[in-house]
Formats: structure tokens, sequence, C-alpha cells
């Protein structure tokens, strides 16, 4: 949309948008109202910033809120004409009118116990003949003679022009009928994320390190490999489940983050030989400390990524936050802030441990500010 004013919509992480989305739309939901009582809703970010992800976590966050099952359909607008949102004209049964067959994206169960929220992604890439069609689904909730649900939310999501992304100009009614957030990356909002979903120590690690890497906003416009939210977590998948031996996976993951990121990553990684084995401080058999901020970030996401695989062991939790009196407090305060992220109940846990307790006593003023 080249004439977006960035300045004049909220800015929010992707964390901060599913909580106020998912917040608004409970609260009309709870209270018996139509959910079109709130406008639809418009993501601006650049690609690969969680804008997709934050829907699905939206819509986790309803079902959970209203006792109500969501399902999602996501339609990639980029891929559509304006016949697909419309129909396939046919006659009617005895051959005197057109009729228009309904499109598979408006089979909806319109059950007063579901939740459909229509997805509309890369609304800003589609031909305006496309978006034009969006006039009626965004406002009136029709196209033609098809209609929405009332049970259906529609959320519309698209890259800005200065993203070098394929990108139109939105015309300014449509854009007047949405509610509209700017999605910004965020590195404590994306690591919160991550240990909840079993990202990579090793990606955390890094980018605990060098958050600049998080999103590369410097990208030469032939550039077809560079850093987000999504090819981490791309990567991620490839050090879980292909091999966690960097120097097997670095052509695999410089395809995804670009050769420059991945030799950084690459040569980062060697830090992991400096750090005592994860069995150990979990067992309470070493009393061995890094000495090198880069060695710490490691340590901190080694030891996430193991108490996530045991977090319910109290005896290698609490040797793990003896452990932790023993690093430096800002980093000692990280650690037990991504413990507190591996589960939704985790601090209740946690509150239950001596250990803990005696930490928050000496170190939780640390929490809100640490690294």
């Amino acid at each position: 949309m080249n004439d977006i004013q960035s300045n004049n919509i909220p800015l929010m992480s992707v964390g901060k948008a599913v909580e106020t989305l998912s917040d608004a739309y409970s609260a009309v939901i709870n209270k018996n109202m139509p959910v079109k009582t709130l406008p639809s809703v418009m993501l601006w970010g650049p690609p690969g910033v969680g804008k997709s992800q934050g829907v699905r976590q939206m819509a986790k966050k309803i079902e959970d809120a209203t006792g109500k099952k969501t399902v999602i359909t996501d339609v990639r607008l980029l891929l559509f004409n304006p016949i697909d949102l419309r129909g396939i004209p046919t006659a009617n049964a005895d051959k005197t009118l057109a009729i228009w067959l309904k499109p598979q994206i408006f089979q909806m169960d319109s059950n007063s116990d579901i939740i459909n929220i229509l997805f509309l992604d890369e609304i800003s890439a589609a031909p305006q003949s496309v978006q034009a069609a969006a006039y009626q689904i965004t406002l009136d909730r029709v196209v033609g003679e098809h209609k929405l649900p009332e049970n259906c939310i529609v959320i519309a999501a698209g890259n800005r022009v200065t993203d070098k992304s394929v990108a139109f100009k939105m015309p300014r009614a449509l854009a007047n009928r949405l509610l509209h957030i700017e999605i910004e990356s965020n590195f404590k909002s994306w690591k919160m994320w991550a240990v909840s979903h079993s990202i990579n120590p090793k990606v955390v690690g890094f980018l605990s390190f060098k958050r600049d890497y998080l999103v590369q906003n410097k990208i030469i416009s032939e550039q077809l490999a560079f850093a987000t939210p999504r090819t981490w977590e791309m990567a991620s998948n490839i050090l879980n489940f292909v091999s966690d031996d960097i120097a097997k996976s670095f052509p695999l993951i410089s395809g995804l983050v670009g050769n420059g990121v991945a030799h950084e990553f690459r040569t980062w990684c060697k830090v992991y030989e400096q750090l005592s084995d994860m069995e150990d401080i979990f067992a309470g058999k070493t009393s061995a400390v890094p000495n090198t901020i880069d060695a710490m970030y490691a340590l901190i996401s080694a030891m996430t990524a193991y108490a996530r695989e045991h977090k319910y062991d109290a005896a290698k939790i609490a040797n793990s936050i003896k452990y932790a009196e023993r690093i430096p407090p800002d980093f000692s305060a990280v650690l037990m802030q991504d413990y507190m992220c591996l589960d939704k109940d985790y601090k209740q846990f946690l509150m239950k441990m001596p250990e803990f307790v005696k930490w928050l006593q000496t170190k939780g003023r640390l929490l809100n500010s640490a690294l």
C-alpha cells in the first residue's frame, strides 16, 4: 500500500497483537454478541514476521477463552481471480437464469458452538480486481449471492510496499473498512514463542546473542534467502529433525537465511563445545561456568532445552536453579524467564520449589529487566 502511514496505526509484536485481538473477540463472543460487532482486521508487516502464525495462535486463545471450536479458512488472495471468490456461473434448474456456484471458502459450519476465522492472506499482493471483491467480504460479509455465516471473523494480512514484496496500493474505501495493525519484529515476544514451541536451542541461543538477525532488515531486492522468524523456524526444523550437526545442515540452512548469516551461525555454534554436559548440570555434578558472553547465551538456551524435556523432574530442575545461582545475575534472570515459558502454568510448579522461591527473593527484581 503506497500511502500507508505506519506512524498512524498501532505497532505491535505478534504476541501483543494476538493477546489484544483474542481478548477483544472473546469478550464479544462471551457476551453473545455477533462477531461482526468488531470490524474486520488488517495485519501489515514484512514477510515471515509471523502474521499467519499469529492468526493460528489467536484461534487457540479464542477457543480456550470461549469454549468454542475455532476453524480457520486460509485464503491466499494472490492466487485468486475475482471469479474464484464469487463462484462459477451456471444455469438454474429451468435454464432461465444464471446462478453462481458457491466457492469452497464459503462452506463453513454455522453451528453456534463453532467460531470460523476467514483469513485473507496476501491481500496487498492481490490485483485490485480481487481486492475489490474483498470490499463486500470485509464490510458486508458477502460476495455476490454468497454470505458468510454469523459466526465468522474476517482477518486480512499483507506486506507493505517498503518490504520489497509484491504489493498493490489498497483502495481507500477498502482500507477504511478495516482495523489496521502493523506487526513488528520483537525478539522477546519471539523468544517466548520459541521456547514454548521447541525451537532448536542453537537457533534460540544464536539469536539471543545476535538479535538483529531475527529479521534481516536490509535486503537486496534480488536476494532470495534472508533471515526472518519464518526461515529461522525452518532452520530449526532441519536441526531438530534432519541433523543437529551444523556442518551437515549448513547447506540447507544457508539456503534459508543466506550464506552470510549462515556462516556466522556456524561459527557461533562452536561455543557449544565449551559448555558442560547438561546431564551433569541437572544432576548437580558440575560447577564449571562459561566465561564469555556468547557461551553464556548458548548455556541458557541449552539449559532451557534440557529443562523442557525434564520439566516435571523436580530434582533436576532444582539442581539447575542451584547452578543458576552461580552464573551472572542477568543471565540467571533470563534463564528463569525462559523456564516460566516452558508451559502455560509452569510458574506454579516452580513456586512449589524452595530453590526457585529463594532465587525470587534474592534476584526476582531482575526479571523485568532481563537481557
